[in-house]
């Protein structure tokens, strides 16, 4: 019996890192808005890296995207910008959330006051 839990605890894939933001600049630029986002992910290379970023509204609609193309493993935290998005009138927050090319969207979300 115990080397049966053991080969099913062998057996049970890992669960990579959700990717995390730590920081995001909002400027607006007439009628757009411009981010800049600082992630922070244990990369291990192409196997599994954080391939984006996306703002939302406070109901979760995607305003935004910023696809990364490549792994950053040597470049942790890495921060990226996205110009051209357009924020309804009259948001003044916003969430950011990141993936891995490997788990996907991550739990958390990053609250922006465009204020």
């Amino acid at each position: 019996m115990r080397y049966l839990v053991l080969t099913a605890l062998l057996a049970t894939p890992a669960l990579a890192d959700d990717p995390v933001i730590e920081a995001v600049t909002a400027k607006q630029s007439g009628a757009t808005w411009r981010f800049d986002v600082t992630v922070l992910h244990p990369e291990t290379g192409w196997d599994d890296y954080a391939d984006g970023w996306r703002v939302l509204d406070m109901e979760g609609k995607e305003l935004g995207m910023r696809v990364l193309h490549h792994p950053h493993e040597n470049e942790q935290p890495f921060t990226r910008s996205l110009s051209g998005v357009a924020i309804p009138e009259g948001v003044a927050q916003v969430q950011v959330q990141a993936r891995t090319n490997t788990d996907g969207w991550a739990k958390e979300t990053f609250v922006v006051d465009l204020n």
